[in-house]
């Protein structure tokens, strides 16, 4: 979320880390005790609500133990009330326009209603329960109208507009620059051009949608965690001890004593996939985990979707749009639908082609196996783990135990050191909302602050699942030398208390991917907010993240890092070899996974009319086109495609294979200096990429760290599909 006139994107950012609850047992009288108390509250008292008093914290972070959720709903309504007025204050200059008098001035405006907004966001994705989600139904729709109201602001677009029509001769900086043509296009994207009636119906439609993400997300949560498959001793045949611990201390904190759990957090089910043998019971797991969201019950989400897909659709074209991709892409990267399009069907046939060998193989396993039934969806993982274990003597549970959570925090920070010249060092005297919650603060090469890093990696029944990053406060220069504070969450199976926490190869991945989120967040080095960081297009912001991917791949870090939890001993050689020879195996049904879910989203943007949408079978007919296998779904089926119904991924889930691109071709970069700490290529990825938020033309800054354009054949070698 960013602050100030870009809350459109805090909106956005804010249902993306949305969680749910069920409704409150009594939701009038938790809402109407609150707003009678605002109503009610004296100035004085006000003085006492922590978002209007000064955090004399380290660094200013968040004082969650002084913050109750009764705070929250006479902070927004303060807070917007002042924004108002700080907008007011703008558009009633006496002065002409200025970039100083107005563009600069609304970057600073706003700023408590960015913190209130930042810390209630990021909890309700953590610490949700039905109070907070009672209050996040509420607060949604208000962000909603209070950001209509300044987009569509006369007055204020007319300063706006007369400093980007003399901006030639205003003398700007390239920031400036950049900063002001994106805050006037953001204007005429969200409706300053339209008549009073075509923005009255605009407000209306973003209003909607913004009650509809929420609801959304909420509903995908419920349905989430209302799934649990209870499992005896009897039931664990296949699963490693590491699987079976983390199962029970599920159990546990379920109450469930002498029992084990399997949930539909990710790092619970897909490994219990890859490894019971029962396949009754993958059964079961696999149909709660496909159709999270699609149950026919008070949290199904398809009508949600009919209707969301329908209103963005009308947006859109209001806007003069021909559909909601058209919307989207325009202002990003690809600049088309048609040219993110090209992107996934030049994979999508390889792909296919790949998975047909992959599923051959499994089916000859299967034979010599003597089983007789056909393969099926929830057939695919663990059939597939049984080839790579024949094929490449590789066994993902025996991988895992040289994935330990300290040795790969360890790592990820040690990558940070070698290129960036990065210190962390944990903190135990900062504020934090759960006992999980780990802090480091950041420093330069010069041992100067540069901001704190939150990492909050285990799941749990409040906590919205996925993994991502987030700030409770970005960078910036314009209100002083403002230090990031930033978040990276995952969803971890907690061990029983002793234990060590294990965790596969994928979520060693994941854990680096979002770090480098959250150096592209704490490396900013802008002036203005609005520009800082990850402010910038999805296919863009993946970048620095996946590209971050690479370094735990590469054989000297596993040596170095991947240490057996019992033992201490580096990973073998040997099993490093192993893995390297089988890092492309099974990447058909991976790329097809990610590719369906794209084409979808695609599909579903480039709608000009809904009528009548069935979800289930709009999918069915989408991918049946492609030809896509039945053994193979879609990674995130979209009634619990949270990427693109209740966050920031609407027609922009391709993004993740564009920046692959940049990615797989970025890192060549360091393989061709045979260092993968080359200072020189280093020096250069911080200067056009980490640092620079969106102060930069995204192709330019490409060029400027790689040196030429960017092309496919690294994405091709790495999937195995050249």
């Amino acid at each position: 979320m960013q602050h100030k006139t870009y809350l459109a994107l805090a909106i956005s950012a804010a249902v993306m880390l949305s969680g749910c609850s069920k409704e409150p047992e009594n939701p009038k009288t938790t809402q109407t005790a609150v707003s009678e108390t605002t109503s009610k509250e004296s100035t004085s008292q006000l003085t006492q609500n922590p978002f209007f008093k000064e955090w004399n914290t380290p660094f200013g972070s968040p004082p969650f133990s002084e913050i109750k959720t009764a705070d929250f709903l006479p902070a927004f309504e303060k807070s917007m009330a002042d924004h108002k007025k700080e907008i007011d204050a703008i558009t009633q200059s006496e002065y002409a326009p200025t970039f100083d008098n107005t563009i600069a001035a609304m970057e600073l405006a706003g700023a408590s209603l960015t913190r209130v907004s930042r810390v209630f966001f990021n909890l309700t994705g953590t610490e949700s329960n039905d109070e907070m989600q009672a209050l996040q139904r509420k607060v949604s729709p208000m962000l909603t109208r209070h950001n209509n109201e300044i987009r569509m602001n006369e007055a204020l677009f007319k300063r706006v507009a007369h400093v980007y029509n003399n901006r030639d001769a205003a003398n700007l900086t390239p920031e400036q620059t950049r900063l002001l043509n994106r805050l006037y296009d953001s204007f005429v994207r969200t409706g300053a051009n339209l008549t009073q009636e075509q923005r009255a119906e605009l407000a209306s439609i973003n209003e909607r949608i913004s009650e509809l993400s929420t609801q959304f997300g909420q509903n995908s949560l419920n349905d989430s965690r209302a799934f649990t498959l209870v499992l005896e001793e009897s039931d664990l045949d296949g699963l490693s001890q590491a699987q079976r611990d983390a199962a029970a201390a599920a159990a546990k904190a379920r109450d469930l004593p002498g029992k084990y759990v399997i949930t539909l957090n990710r790092a619970s089910v897909e490994p219990f996939l890859q490894f019971s043998s029962r396949r009754d019971l993958r059964e079961k797991a696999f149909k709660g985990w496909a159709n999270r969201g699609d149950n026919d019950n008070e949290f199904d989400n398809k009508a949600t979707i009919a209707e969301m897909v329908s209103l963005r659709a009308k947006r859109a074209q209001l806007l003069g749009y021909k559909n909601h991709s058209e919307y989207v892409l325009s202002n990003a990267m690809a600049s088309s639908p048609a040219t993110a399009m090209d992107l996934l069907l030049k994979v999508w046939q390889p792909a296919i082609k790949k998975a047909e060998q992959e599923r051959t193989w499994i089916k000859e396993q299967m034979a010599a196996e003597g089983v007789e039934h056909e393969l099926a969806a929830w057939d695919w993982r663990y059939y597939a783990e049984k080839v790579r274990k024949a094929k490449f003597d590789l066994d993902q549970g025996e991988i895992a135990e040289y994935f330990e959570l300290e040795n790969m925090l360890e790592a990820k920070f040690y990558v940070a050191q070698q290129l960036f010249g990065l210190k962390f060092i944990e903190r135990t005297d900062i504020p934090v909302y759960n006992e999980v919650v780990r802090v480091w603060e950041v420093q330069d090469k010069a041992g100067n602050a540069i901001g704190l890093f939150f990492g909050d990696y285990y799941a749990r029944a409040t906590k919205r699942s996925g993994a991502w990053m987030s700030a409770f406060r970005t960078q910036q220069k314009l209100a002083g030398d403002v230090k990031p504070i930033i978040i990276n969450n995952m969803n971890l199976n907690k061990p029983a208390e002793g234990e060590k926490t294990l965790m596969s190869y994928s979520d060693a991945v994941t854990l680096f991917h979002e770090f480098g989120h959250a150096l592209h967040g704490l490396l900013s080095n802008v002036t203005y907010p609005t520009l800082a960081g990850t402010s910038v297009p999805r296919d863009w912001v993946e970048f620095p993240a996946q590209l971050y991917e690479h370094f735990i791949a590469q054989p000297e870090m596993l040596e170095k890092f991947a240490r057996h939890y019992k033992t201490n001993e580096s990973m073998p050689k040997a099993l490093i070899e192993r893995i390297k020879q089988a890092s492309t195996f099974n990447q058909g049904f991976a790329t097809i996974e990610f590719t369906a879910s794209a084409l979808v989203d695609m599909a579903y943007h480039q709608l000009t009319e809904v009528k009548d949408l069935d979800v289930r079978a709009f999918e069915n007919d989408v991918l049946s086109k492609y030809g896509k296998p039945d053994e193979i779904i879609m990674r995130h089926r979209s009634t619990h495609f949270g990427h693109i119904f209740a966050g920031g991924y609407s027609s922009a889930y391709y993004a993740y294979m564009w920046s692959e691109i940049l990615d797989a071709d970025g890192f060549d970069a360091f393989l061709e200096k045979k260092n993968i700490f080359d200072p020189e290529t280093a020096e250069k990825l911080y200067h056009f990429i980490y640092s620079r938020g969106d102060t930069l033309d995204y192709f330019e800054a490409y060029e400027g760290f790689r040196g030429r354009k960017p092309t496919t054949d690294a994405l091709l070698r790495n999937r195995g599909l050249n």
